[in-house]
């Protein structure tokens, strides 16, 4: 199993990232949190991954921290919850305010992320109850999201970057063009557009 990857940023735009570890590339995924905490293209990064095999996919999921990792591998041992799934909720919530969700039973914030319903949003607030009891929720759990934070690829324009990241997470085209023109505001990067536009709509 890959645990680990230490390597050069080669390319990125959100939510995938390459990685090069001594000349190999390493296509990776991470959730929208995890993916503003990445340096600029060309810099050294670490990230702590989750590695997936399927029939007709080897798929890697990418983390900055050991404990966002280990919340998404507990998101995915819930029924009805795949790698997929658990991405978009760790790119829509932080960490610490997932486990927030589950603390006060909020099954309001949970069913405005894409692909989770009412039925799937109260199956995951039981099932994940006794399992972050196990997770050291640290006041910096959460990562850290700044304006400061790198820009995402510039090889696009910065709103057809923001809409592409949020139908990759599960959102239809348009419900993602609208909520990008929302809040769209010239001269602002992909990023900001991004986590405004996911706030918009939480």
């Amino acid at each position: 199993m890959i645990g680990r990857l230490t390597g050069h940023v080669a390319d990125k735009q959100a939510p995938d990232v390459l990685i090069d570890v001594n000349g190999v590339g390493y296509e990776v995924q991470l959730p929208l949190t995890s993916f503003y905490e990445l340096p600029e293209e060309g810099q050294q990064t670490t990230i702590y991954t989750h590695f997936v095999v399927r029939e007709d996919a080897q798929l890697l999921y990418g983390f900055c921290s050991k404990q966002e990792r280990s919340l998404f591998r507990l998101l995915i041992k819930a029924n009805g919850v795949g790698p997929k799934l658990g991405l978009t909720i760790l790119s829509g919530l932080t960490a610490e305010q997932f486990v927030q969700c589950v603390e006060q039973d909020d099954v309001t914030t949970l069913v405005k992320l894409p692909g989770v319903g009412k039925k799937t949003a109260e199956r995951l607030l039981i099932e994940m109850r006794d399992r972050i009891k196990a997770l050291d929720v640290a006041p910096d759990f959460a990562p850290k999201l700044s304006i400061e934070s790198p820009l995402l690829s510039k090889k696009n324009n910065e709103f057809d970057d923001a809409v592409s990241a949020l139908v990759s997470l599960g959102y239809s085209s348009q419900q993602a063009t609208k909520a990008v023109k929302s809040i769209h505001v010239e001269g602002e990067s992909s990023e900001v557009l991004i986590r405004n536009a996911l706030k918009n709509m939480l």
